[in-house]
């Protein structure tokens, strides 16, 4: 097991073996006692109407979704330092990047989101395991990271629930290896997947640039009002990085009676399942706080959600 050392600005790594002391607390290996924890970041408010309460938010769907997969949640701000960041990313197991509205080359959302990038490739490179999912957005932004480059057309999907149409690999993938038979078979056939999108990463797009098919595999397809194909669904082949076009989170968490939000049986196991999965992505990485009050200063906790959703599609957000 190669473990993380930190010298002079610069990660370092050296090669140890697994340590085998045990907790005193509960006699479990150290990291089997740390809390889990997931950063999101913050991102850019861009409608008027959210203006008066922050410059950054964070929807409270994606909060709820982690936490019903059992991770705690760190926001993540857009104003802080390259060693800041740095920092954090020691005692965060994953990262989600949440969907929204952005400049995917040239906004903080995109600058910080390229340095944890950076941070994770490197650390996964060393043995040191770090998850990312991003999601809408999120997704884009890690095609763009990948690429080096916005390779995004108009993909547009707007308030439309979908099924996938999946690929040969989402059968042997790890994102959906847990599912049972029956639920890929609706996933499938039936609405389950909430699109809210104008953009996204053609297939033909995906299939002639290099650094993308060597990068992901494709675990789904979907077709666009324009009847544009693009890719709504990857998984990283080295890397455990994944990225769904569509929100999982709605599923549970958002209830606006104007929007496809997918609330079957079949869509909340869906949504569950995928929440699980990342959570238990993250719990293969052994970052954590070295102090309980920093730790607890750090969560999303200490904030307090905004009743929204009579002037957005969000039931609560948190602003910063």
């Amino acid at each position: 097991m190669q473990l993380p050392l930190r010298g002079g600005g610069k990660v370092l790594y050296k090669q140890t073996k697994p340590v085998q002391m045990l907790c005193h607390c509960c006699f479990l290996l150290p990291y089997l006692c740390y809390f889990y924890h997931t950063g999101i970041l913050t991102q850019l408010v861009s409608d008027d109407v959210m203006r008066p309460f922050g410059r950054t938010y964070i929807p409270d769907s994606y909060v709820t979704y982690l936490e019903s997969g059992g991770s705690r949640v760190m926001p993540i701000r857009l104003t802080l330092t390259t060693a800041e960041y740095e920092n954090i990313f020691w005692k965060i197991n994953g990262l989600l990047l949440i969907g929204g509205a952005a400049d995917l080359e040239t906004s903080d959302f995109a600058r910080v989101a390229k340095i944890f990038y950076k941070l994770a490739l490197e650390a996964n490179d060393a043995g040191d395991f770090f998850p990312i999912w991003g999601t809408c957005m999120g997704m884009q932004l890690l095609t763009v990271l990948v690429a080096g480059q916005n390779l995004l057309t108009n993909t547009t999907a707007e308030n439309v629930a979908l099924p996938l149409n999946l690929t040969a690999d989402a059968l042997t993938s790890r994102m959906f290896q847990n599912f049972p038979k029956r639920l890929l078979k609706a996933l499938a056939e039936e609405p389950l997947t909430g699109n809210f999108h104008n953009y996204g990463l053609e297939v033909k797009t995906f299939q002639e640039n290099q650094k993308l098919h060597g990068f992901f595999t494709p675990l789904s397809t979907n077709t666009a009002e324009n009847g544009v194909h693009f890719v709504s669904t990857l998984e990283g082949k080295k890397y455990p990085f994944y990225g769904v076009q569509w929100h999982p989170e709605v599923n549970r968490f958002q209830w606006d009676r104007k929007l496809s939000f997918p609330h079957s049986p079949h869509a909340v196991q869906v949504s569950s399942l995928l929440a699980e999965f990342f959570v238990n992505e993250g719990r293969r990485s052994l970052h954590h706080f070295d102090n309980p009050e920093k730790e607890a200063s750090s969560l999303i906790y200490m904030h307090k959600p905004v009743y929204t959703a009579n002037f957005t599609s969000y039931e609560q957000a948190y602003f910063f």
